[in-house]
């Protein structure tokens, strides 16, 4: 199957914590970072997921956020530091991507964040990503 969905990260199920209807699922990415991602519990089933399995979290680039500075006191669960490797601007958006241990993410941001936190090729920057938008596929 072919995605639109830019940022696909290999990874391992390392711990599945259930709950009514939701699941919390942490995925060590290939790079060693960890992601969390809270899907339904018939999306575990049907996926067939346990510690363990290989998987890919998928992430649409529109849901990343980026951040220069410590983050603190945010409920976002996944922060991956990164750095900056190419900024490609249009009129009111850009693509940031950004290298990951392990790995590429893209961030779709607005050029007025782009502008106001500096970003250019090599800078230091943290993926924000909600686990509430992280999908996970088998592999």
């Amino acid at each position: 199957m072919s995605l639109s969905i830019r940022n696909q990260l290999p990874g391992t199920v390392t711990a599945l914590t259930p709950g009514e209807a939701m699941a919390t699922v942490r995925v060590r990415l290939d790079g060693g970072q960890d992601v969390t991602a809270a899907i339904t519990l018939d999306a575990v089933k049907d996926l067939g997921l346990a510690e363990g399995s290989t998987v890919r979290a998928l992430v649409k680039a529109t849901e990343v956020s980026l951040a220069t500075g410590p983050v603190e006191g945010l409920s976002i669960r996944n922060r991956l530091a990164g750095t900056v490797r190419e900024v490609a601007t249009g009129a009111a958006m850009a693509s940031v991507r950004v290298s990951v241990d392990g790995g590429e993410l893209t961030a779709a941001i607005t050029m007025d964040a782009v502008t106001d936190l500096g970003l250019t090729e090599g800078s230091a920057v943290t993926a924000l990503i909600k686990s509430t938008e992280v999908s996970l596929a088998t592999v």
